[in-house]
């Protein structure tokens, strides 16, 4: 299991919801963090939490529908000097659910592979080379079990679409210490799944970042949060170790 202490994380979303309940846990695991938000202000509360905490952390702003603001953004931890050692792609919007789903317009899915593919994917494109360089990293890629439901289509392909973006750059690293992975925190009660959802936010704590500390070379699986809920963080490592394998055969 990945000892993060010291190390660097960037959570984006990680003023609210499930990216906070994330900061949190790296945060009590000893891992300075850049906490990614829509805007600076978003971030004062967690940054507040996690600092008294007693790790490093600042907060980095980018609208991620605004792909120039998530370079800028890539540019500012640049300059800072911060070794980026884990990605935790947290953030995601669900742009509608379209009853009359033969109606769906275009903005729908422009909007939602933006957000949800291009803006997760520029992020893997900057910080993994880095990380294949120093021969550490991880990033945890969040996707979305959503399935059968035109009606979220948008939303759906771009999750489907960070899939395949994941687990083709995890081919190219398997069997190295820069392991890359997904996550599905299942349907909780945030301000995506809704106030109707069935499971509470903090049933994805510790699945949710499990990627970020398993510690056995295998990247491109879907460690779905919910497989983990009840367990300790060393429990989670390790269930998720036993049972869960890369998708790239032998």
């Amino acid at each position: 299991m990945v000892n993060v202490k010291g190390k660097w994380a960037l959570i984006t979303g990680a003023a609210r919801g499930i990216g906070y309940l994330t900061a949190k846990l790296m945060a009590e695991r000893g891992c300075n963090l850049i906490l990614h938000g829509r805007t600076a202000e978003h971030c004062e509360k967690v940054l507040s939490e996690v600092t008294a905490m007693g790790v490093e952390a600042y907060s980095a702003a980018a609208e991620l529908s605004d792909l120039d603001a998530v370079q800028r953004m890539l540019d500012e931890i640049d300059a800072k000097g911060t070794q980026v050692d884990i990605v935790l792609n947290n953030a995601g919007m669900q742009i509608a659910y379209r009853t009359d789903y033969f109606k769906t317009p275009v903005a729908d899915y422009t909007e939602s592979f933006k957000i949800n593919t291009i803006a997760p994917a520029m992020i893997c494109y900057h910080f993994m080379p880095k990380m294949i360089e120093r021969g550490f990293g991880r990033i945890v890629n969040t996707t979305s079990g959503i399935r059968l439901e035109p009606e979220q289509a948008g939303y759906s392909a771009s999750k489907a679409a960070l899939d395949k973006i994941t687990i083709d750059l995890g081919s190219k690293v398997e069997g190295t210490d820069v392991m890359i992975n997904l996550t599905d925190p299942g349907w909780c009660r945030t301000d995506l799944g809704g106030p109707h959802a069935p499971n509470a936010p903090e049933s994805a704590i510790p699945g949710i970042a499990v990627g970020a500390f398993v510690d056995d070379k295998r990247s491109g699986r879907y460690l779905n949060a919910p497989f983990f809920a009840g367990l300790t963080l060393e429990e989670a490592v390790e269930k998720a170790e036993r049972e869960f394998d890369s998708p790239y055969g032998r």
